[in-house]
């Protein structure tokens, strides 16, 4: 909400979710929003995983509060500081940001970085959530794509992409980094069965209906969150529409080698959970349950 500056530190550990219901099965219009209600984007939450991130905080910080005053309307910025060694936490606590509310939600250690992103979405308080890397990779000022593509397909679900538009990528990974993602989009392409050419793009637009019940049911705390999380939305019956975006590799990524191995194999843990029942998803839409029967789902 804005009103007089604010800051708020808190510690949340989501360790044991309440899973959100399913609507109950052939709710009319599961997964999309009515026209009116996509054309009046209302108020909107910025969450900001964090891990070891003092240098590039404030200039992020002051950033995203240009952007929102600009957009004007009511919103909050969330920092979840991932454990961070270093000054993250009391950097986005000084950091002065005018008249929006921010909030710095401590993780109970270093967790991950999927763990960050549920704890922040489901401490969310606005109808928008969106997801934004620290780094800013895709310009703060690009949400308006994803806004437009909620508007223009009645969707609840909006991510950015990287491989719609390449002209979009103004600076590019390193040739090894970019056959390792074609390489990891393949991999999800056979087991997890997305359609999306990008899953690992942090900039995600969620409503905060389908966040609750999206996150609530996420279980892997790493960088395969990202590919759980979009399928959750597909099983339970929303429409996630890839969008997109400008993009710009940064440099001092938090992806280690290690890292990065392990999201190949948290893909296996996604097809498995579903297989295991692990996601509680027990009235999914009918049309989205027809849609992945035809795909082999």
């Amino acid at each position: 909400m804005n009103g007089p500056s604010s800051v708020f530190t808190q510690t949340v550990e989501p360790a044991a979710p309440q899973i959100a219901p399913d609507a109950a099965a052939g709710r009319a219009g599961h997964g999309h929003l009515p026209a009116s209600t996509a054309q009046k984007v209302g108020s909107l939450s910025i969450v900001i995983p964090a891990y070891n991130e003092e240098k590039r905080l404030p200039q992020t910080l002051e950033h995203i509060t240009r952007f929102l005053d600009q957009r004007g309307g009511v919103a909050e910025i969330i920092v979840v500081n991932d454990g961070s060694k270093d000054r993250t936490a009391e950097i986005a606590q000084q950091v002065s940001t005018g008249k929006w509310r921010v909030r710095v939600i401590e993780n109970p250690g270093n967790r991950g970085k999927g763990y960050a992103v549920r704890n922040g979405a489901l401490s969310a308080a606005n109808d928008w959530i969106l997801i934004t890397d620290a780094d800013l990779s895709t310009p703060i000022e690009d949400a308006a794509r994803l806004f437009q593509a909620v508007e223009d397909h009645g969707v609840e679900v909006a991510f950015g992409s990287r491989a719609v538009d390449r002209s979009l990528v103004a600076v590019r990974q390193s040739a090894l980094r970019e056959l390792s993602g074609r390489v990891f989009n393949l991999t999800m392409r056979i087991l997890v069965r997305l359609p999306y050419a990008d899953t690992q793009c942090g900039f995600k637009l969620y409503s905060r209906s389908a966040a609750r019940k999206i996150f609530s049911r996420q279980l892997l705390d790493g960088f395969g969150f990202d590919v759980e999380d979009l399928y959750l939305a597909r099983k339970l019956g929303y429409q996630a529409r890839e969008t997109p975006v400008r993009w710009s590799n940064a440099e001092g990524t938090k992806v280690s080698l290690f890292s990065g191995l392990k999201a190949f194999y948290e893909l296996w843990c996604v097809r498995r959970n579903s297989l295991m029942g692990r996601y509680q998803i027990h009235n999914p839409n009918p049309t989205a349950a027809a849609s992945q029967a035809a795909s082999g789902e």
